[in-house]
């Protein structure tokens, strides 16, 4: 590509980059963000190792058993006087022991009971108000919030908050704390990108309360979950052993707190379940890692500037292949950095791929396009020339075939033949003016040829081009003469200039009947002159007039006409007029003639106005 294409690409492709970015930050490529990754979780099918915790449920049996919720202190008493000796190695009470009743024996009973336990982390809520923590007449060794704070657009858990605060007060998720008391006097380390307890490093930064994201289990590896009513009447304390027990209400008339989760399939998880799956991704270090800003805005930008190379070295199938390839890639790397711990956003990654290849694939087109149109254009200019040679060269070649076919066929006298010698010589020499006058038309279109800057009389190139002109009116029998010619001093190219009075001077004749007149006149206006080629013949009307000056166009009269022409002459009398600084004015009746007027710059004087139309 040349130097404007290039940098026109390289805008390109930080256009891209930065449209892919602000798409990826807007409302719905959040959600759509979102519903990829539920799509990701669920086809992520790996069984993970056994949970290390379990579910001590209070369910529909249990509930009726106790009395419904007014006796849940009671339920709770009596299921953890049953769990005590099973051995847990934590406890955590997904309820909120924060209400004052009136039974105080069911109190006394529940905080013996906690008492028993080696190690109990309460739950705490906050509300508007603040805090809800537990009783103090409740044994605890930790208090944990139980808010899972669900996507807002959703409600979908995918994360929990590890932090919570309110004013001076702040509490760790319940899960966190859980997980804690397998490291007994072990100390929450902080750091602004994450958290270490016991030596184990936990991905959650320090914003938006130190989210992280849940690793659900899936439904064929589900964290156990044991009823009260079960353990009451089986009394097997196997499932306990040792185990992180989470306790909380799963009956389906009293739970509050139930959401959809990633694994939902259209069912809620009660809250206890939630808070057991954070534990186990916890326990188990099973951690997803939200990718950060710059790694999301670096893939973007390296995805970006893998599209625009594809379309920069290749083309046709092969670019369109690669293209292909590479969209698959960026799926591909999706889900695998998925696979591996690394959840990455899907809106900014895509958008950048699908923005770049749609665009560098539509700047190739249409660059391909403009160079196909350049290459026609040279293809057709070539073409031009030829056909302007071929009309231009006709007369001096005609001339010089036939006076050397009378010297060969004829015995002349030598006053003749030195006659026919002279007109070859001439003709010839003609003809090379001629060459040269193409090629310095065809390189002053280009732009690679400047006009010579010399003075010349325009005088004397009015009545060479009218001498020259003169044998082909007379073959029509038509008058050609000069009614008015102002001496004038004009800077330029005197051969172009010849060049272009001559040609509207053959095209006067060519057009008009025989028996016409051609009238010359030239004169001065200010600072310009005027030089006016006027004619008696077939006309044109303003349509046409206004089209005359177009390659290769001709009129429907000179087609009617019969005239041979290629309608060239008249768009290069134009770039010769325009090239020394003057315009070509056109007044044309059908069937009245025509007046063709090259206004000139003259030398001596400056061109501060031009005159009247």
């Amino acid at each position: 590509m040349r130097r404007t294409p290039r940098l026109l690409y390289a805008a390109l492709l930080a256009t891209v980059f930065l449209a892919a970015v602000a798409a990826g930050w807007t409302t719905l490529a959040a959600q759509l963000d979102a519903d990829v990754y539920d799509f990701l979780f669920r086809l992520d099918q790996r069984v993970p190792p056994p949970a290390s915790s379990v579910i001590y449920g209070i369910d529909e049996p249990t509930l009726r058993q106790g009395g419904g919720l007014a006796g849940l202190r009671g339920i709770l008493a009596d299921g953890l006087e049953k769990l005590a000796p099973c051995l847990p190695s934590v406890v955590a009470l997904d309820i909120v022991l924060a209400d004052e009743t009136a039974d105080t024996a069911a109190n006394q009973r529940l905080a013996r009971a906690l008492g028993r336990l080696p190690y109990v982390v309460l739950a705490s809520n906050l509300t508007r108000t603040g805090w809800e923590n537990p009783r103090p007449e409740f044994p605890r060794n930790a208090v944990g919030h139980v808010h899972s704070d669900p996507d807002p657009y959703d409600n979908v858990v995918r994360q929990i908050p590890l932090e919570k605060v309110s004013g001076r007060e702040r509490h760790w998720a319940l899960a966190l704390e859980t997980f804690r008391g397998k490291f007994p006097g072990a100390v929450i380390e902080e750091d602004p990108r994450g958290l270490t307890i016991g030596g184990v490093r936990l991905p959650a930064a320090r914003e938006a309360a130190r989210p992280m994201l849940v690793r659900f289990r899936p439904a064929v590896s589900p964290v156990p979950e044991v009823s009260f009513a079960e353990l009451a009447a089986k009394g097997n304390c196997t499932p306990f052993f040792e185990k992180a027990v989470l306790v909380g209400i799963t009956a389906q008339s009293a739970a509050q707190d139930r959401h959809s989760t990633p694994l939902s399939f259209g069912q809620t998880m009660v809250g206890v379940a939630i808070n057991a799956n954070a534990y186990e991704t916890l326990a188990q270090r099973r951690f997803l890692r939200p990718a950060g800003n710059l790694e999301t805005v670096g893939l973007a930008l390296g995805l970006t500037l893998l599209a625009g190379a594809i379309f920069y070295f290749l083309s046709g199938w092969k670019a369109y292949v690669s293209a292909a390839a590479l969209l698959v890639a960026a799926h591909v790397f999706t889900w695998g950095a998925f696979r591996a711990g690394m959840v990455f956003p899907y809106t900014t990654p895509l958008a950048s791929v699908w923005l770049g290849t749609a665009a560098t694939a539509s700047f190739q087109y249409f660059v391909t396009r403009r160079q196909l149109r350049k290459s026609e254009a040279e293809r057709m200019r070539y073409q031009q020339a030829i056909h302007f040679v071929a009309h231009e060269m006709r007369s001096p070649l005609t001339a010089i075939q036939g006076s050397s076919e009378l010297m060969g066929r004829y015995k002349l006298p030598e006053e003749k033949r030195s006659q026919m010698a002279q007109m070859i010589h001439s003709e010839s020499q003609r003809l090379a003016r001629m060459i040269q006058t193409f090629l310095d038309v065809e390189r002053l279109s280009e732009g690679q040829m400047e006009l010579a800057r010399e003075p010349f009389a325009m005088g004397e190139v009015v009545r060479a081009s009218m001498e020259r002109a003169q044998p082909l009116a007379e073959r029509k029998r038509m008058a050609m003469t000069l009614e008015a010619l102002e001496e004038c001093t004009l800077r330029g190219d005197r051969e172009l200039m010849e060049y272009a009075v001559y040609n509207l001077l053959t095209n006067a004749v060519k057009y008009s009947p025989a028996g016409t007149r051609v009238t010359v006149r030239a004169g001065r206006a200010g600072a310009w002159l005027r030089v006016e080629v006027r004619d008696e013949g077939i006309g044109m009307d303003e349509k046409e007039a206004r089209r005359i000056f177009t390659k290769f166009y001709r009129t429907r009269k000179a087609e009617q006409s019969g005239e041979a022409g290629t309608g060239i002459g008249l768009s290069i009398v134009q770039q010769i007029v325009a090239h020394h600084g003057g315009r070509i004015e056109v007044q044309s009746t059908p069937g009245a003639g025509s007046c063709f007027t090259m206004v000139l710059p003259v030398m001596e004087e400056s061109r501060a106005e031009e005159p009247s139309r």
